[in-house]
């Protein structure tokens, strides 16, 4: 990582977990991921943008493996999606070989652009959901 991108991702990472997410997750329709801490085992939610498309939820992560939710994925990949405001369970899988720009051409507009505009290890990510709220 050059040292530009490494000034970008911990401004935006700052932002994010100081102002950003705890602002976005007390919006009651913002779509929130939780998973759970791969060292403290309690429930950690972070606001995400994607799409479900039927039984999958699909996103891309913005910096891959350096996010702390993709850390706790991997350590526990069950995790819950909040989507329109109901919660869903389901298991998470990083899904390497595709496409991560053409994949956020088919996820919400504005959360796409800023995924393009900061991140700079895209990682997509499917999420197989369970039927019914989680």
């Amino acid at each position: 990582m050059s040292r530009y991108q490494e000034i970008k991702y911990r401004a935006v990472t700052s932002f994010q977990r100081r102002i950003g997410n705890p602002l976005l997750s007390r919006l009651p329709r913002q779509t929130l991921l939780e998973t759970k801490g791969r060292k403290s085992g309690r429930p950690r939610r972070t606001p995400i943008g994607g799409r479900r498309v039927g039984r999958e939820f699909w996103f891309v992560s913005e910096y891959g493996d350096r996010s702390q939710y993709v850390r706790n994925i991997r350590a526990h990949p069950q995790v819950r999606v909040r989507i329109k405001g109901r919660w869903y369970a389901g298991t998470a899988h990083p899904v390497p070989h595709d496409d991560a720009r053409a994949r956020l051409k088919t996820l919400p507009r504005l959360n796409s652009a800023a995924v393009r505009a900061v991140g700079t290890q895209l990682l997509t990510f499917r999420v197989d959901l369970i039927d019914g709220p989680g």
